[in-house]
């Protein structure tokens, strides 16, 4: 995306990220004003909150929703991850995501709790809450992951209903797509991919989830990071919670969810565990960041929060040659 388009949208929403537009809404029941007020990431601690990649603005409202009325963080990103996945308009999470290569719409999801109990599926077929189906894999079963047929199966099994995923508007792209293609993924740069959302609660309890329908146009049986422990997402309830978008592939090379809350158990706030985790990418020899995205986003015990992304860090490395200044991009508004 080109730079100056995306400062007008970052400036219109409040949000100043390139790659992941985190979104952040204060549920703050001291407060006089019973009215959500919608913030900047990276700003002074707050509890309860919920923050969410891209600009999942009716995700994140419905997740807050669930704290003001004294909800579980758990069950705040549990309802947060299904309306992406009800979003058919979305292409990326849930119903109407683009498919794989062979126009199969296949879902990764993944969950965690304050306890550090997690669940997940992937390549799931023909169920649309796969966030859903992660949580009752962490609480119904002895297990932390199932698969495939597997996976749907036991879905099923619980009360879930299939559908076919792909709709007339992700089949049509996908059948678009093969008329050039040469049957290789594709990484493209400004098409949001995922959604993570981290949620404190009123106990100060931390929980996240993620859900994808992964890389468009992906070779069949291509897993990223989302519905892995510390690639898509990690949580330490002692320490915080951090979560992925972009490439799971670079994701997971690193680990890079884990690493966040690991460098924040060090003592690094939020926003440098962020800007750390991507510097361990972009700094790898050969690597050729330009061509794809990764964006992370974060939160602390005490409920400071942090995000930062491969294009922020291009961004801001290229300006800061150019002017000699040792400043950031003005993709931030940080308060």
């Amino acid at each position: 995306m080109k730079r100056r388009n995306f400062i007008k949208k970052a400036s219109a929403t409040g949000l100043g990220l390139v790659a992941i537009s985190s979104t952040l809404i204060s549920c703050d029941s001291d407060s006089k004003s019973s009215e959500k007020k919608v913030v900047p990431s990276i700003l002074e601690s707050i509890r309860p909150l919920v923050i969410a990649t891209w600009k999942t603005d009716l995700a994140v409202e419905t997740a807050a929703a669930v704290l003001e009325k004294g909800g579980s963080a758990l069950d705040a990103v549990e309802q947060g991850c299904r309306i992406e996945e009800a979003n058919e308009q979305g292409q990326s999470v849930g119903k109407g995501g683009l498919p794989d290569r062979d126009g199969n719409v296949t879902l990764d999801a993944c969950i965690m709790d304050s306890k550090g109990n997690y669940g997940a599926v992937l390549g799931v077929k023909n169920i649309k809450h796969v966030i859903s189906v992660a949580r009752k894999v962490m609480e119904d079963t002895p297990h932390v992951m199932l698969v495939a047929e597997g996976a749907e199966q036991f879905a099923v099994s619980k009360g879930f209903e299939r559908e076919d995923l792909l709709t007339e508007a992700s089949k049509k792209a996908w059948e678009k797509w093969k008329e050039t293609s040469e049957y290789k993924p594709i990484i493209n740069i400004e098409n949001h991919d995922t959604i993570g959302m981290l949620a404190i609660d009123k106990d100060g309890n931390i929980s996240g989830a993620c859900t994808t329908s992964g890389l468009a146009y992906k070779m069949a049986g291509r897993v990223g990071d989302s519905p892995i422990i510390g690639g898509g997402l990690f949580v330490d309830n002692e320490i915080g919670g951090a979560s992925a978008t972009g490439l799971g592939e670079e994701v997971l090379k690193t680990v890079g969810s884990f690493l966040i809350v690991e460098l924040m158990r060090q003592g690094k706030s939020p926003q440098e565990a962020c800007e750390e985790a991507i510097g361990r990418i972009v700094n790898k020899p050969g690597k050729d960041f330009k061509d794809f995205q990764v964006g992370y986003i974060a939160v602390n015990k005490q409920g400071k929060t942090g995000a930062y992304s491969i294009h922020e860090w291009f961004s801001y490395n290229i300006y800061k040659d150019k002017e000699n200044k040792n400043i950031k991009s003005d993709y931030f508004n940080k308060a």
